[in-house]
């Protein structure tokens, strides 16, 4: 005797419909053809961001004087009214660093008649401090003096070349100065952002974040006209920029592509559904028509 018959299908929420009393149409398979092309590229990008991950930031406080590292600066200025005889590089700092005419991994190319592409390598301490191109170091200062510029780079640290990493790294690029007063200085002062940058890879790379302000000016003293230069002034501020790769859970991905699917299908299904149900007003009412 069968005291308890219970049937386990009575839960099934996904009944099927018999083929029989189904109706295929036009305009249902073009609605399904799209839902599917629609569901494959939407996919894709969510597998492709999952796969790259992305980048994040953070801030911390961190006290730049505190290594006693130096940071490797990059320059690469081309000054079109001033021969490569008379250019030096001179740097100097709060901690009482005074070097003119800096000549190591310094190049100059000529251009022209009398311009030149002055390039440059060199270290500074992590303190506020300047260095600056002038005439200074030349055996013999030239009759006219005209610092006019352009600037291609100014770079703090390593060089970055990762594009989806944001920030001002070399925010002096392409920057032109050179149809002012012949006799100006020109003065850049940057404040600079200790920048870190961590690959998929576990590596850091160190670079420095900046922003400037300029002016020009002719300056005097007590014998009469300064000579000009082109004046960079830096310092450091105590926030680091830390950026890194994240990328989402997998929890995140599966749920995104569930959300894909069932919502793909249940619009497409609404205007599916709405079309066809359309239709057949549409139908009924030339049919009483024509009756």
């Amino acid at each position: 005797m069968v005291l308890f018959n219970f049937d386990v299908r009575r839960f099934d929420i996904y009944r099927k419909v018999p083929k029989d009393l189904t109706q295929p149409t036009l305009t249902g398979a073009l609605i399904s053809v799209v839902c599917v092309v629609f569901m494959l590229l939407l996919f894709t990008s969510e597998l492709l961001h999952f796969l790259s991950g992305e980048v994040v930031s953070e801030l911390y406080v961190d006290n730049p004087g505190v290594s006693t590292e130096r940071i490797p600066v990059y320059i690469k200025i081309t000054l079109p009214r001033l021969k490569c005889d008379y250019i030096g590089l001179d740097i100097q700092d709060d901690l009482g660093r005074h070097e003119v005419g800096f000549v190591e991994n310094t190049v100059k190319n000529p251009i022209g008649e009398e311009g030149c592409l002055f390039e440059a390598n060199f270290l500074v301490n992590k303190v506020p401090g300047n260095f600056h191109v002038s005439t200074h170091s030349a055996d013999k200062q030239p009759e006219n003096i005209d610092f006019g510029h352009i600037i291609h780079e100014v770079r703090f640290g390593s060089k970055i070349d990762n594009p989806a990493v944001p920030g001002t790294f070399n925010p002096l690029y392409g920057r032109s100065k050179i149809d002012g007063n012949s006799l100006e200085s020109h003065d850049y002062v940057m404040k600079v952002v200790p920048t870190i940058y961590e690959e998929s890879n576990g590596k850091e790379l160190l670079s420095y974040q900046y922003t400037f302000a300029y002016r020009s000016y002719v300056s005097f003293g007590h014998g009469g006209r300064v000579v000009p230069a082109l004046w960079f002034r830096y310092d450091l501020t105590p926030i680091t920029v830390k950026y890194h790769h994240k990328r989402p859970p997998f929890y995140s991905f599966i749920t995104t592509v569930c959300a894909i699917v069932g919502g793909t299908f249940t619009v497409a299904g609404i205007v599916d559904s709405f079309i066809f149900t359309a239709s057949e007003i549409f139908k009924k009412f030339e049919l009483g028509k024509q009756s």
